[in-house]
């Protein structure tokens, strides 16, 4: 099993329009084959010093192996995603844990 977590921080000048539009665009991520789990999430309201709220969007992927990972990587809906809403990105941050 692989697990892939992205931390997505927006723009601070990214509208409410813009945002409900990036969301709907990770929605779409959902339909690549090999995914086997998908969670989309914003920050819990948990206010601890470990945890961090910082960040926009979470996206959480699990794939049965490596393989289904490497064919998401390169899917044309993770390409058409990336090409439409990373100007919105301010930073991404990544953990892939097996």
């Amino acid at each position: 099993m692989i697990a892939h977590h992205v931390l997505f921080w927006l723009k601070a000048d990214t509208s409410t329009e813009q945002k409900l539009a990036f969301r709907n665009g990770l929605q779409t991520l959902e339909n690549i084959e090999g995914v086997k789990t998908f969670h989309i999430g914003t920050p819990a309201p948990i206010e601890r010093a470990v945890v961090d709220t910082s960040y926009t969007f979470s996206l959480i992927l699990l794939f049965e192996d490596l393989a289904a990972h490497d064919v998401y990587q390169v899917h044309p809906l993770h390409k058409a995603f990336l090409e439409e809403f990373r100007v919105f990105f301010e930073k991404v941050v990544i953990y892939d844990a097996e």
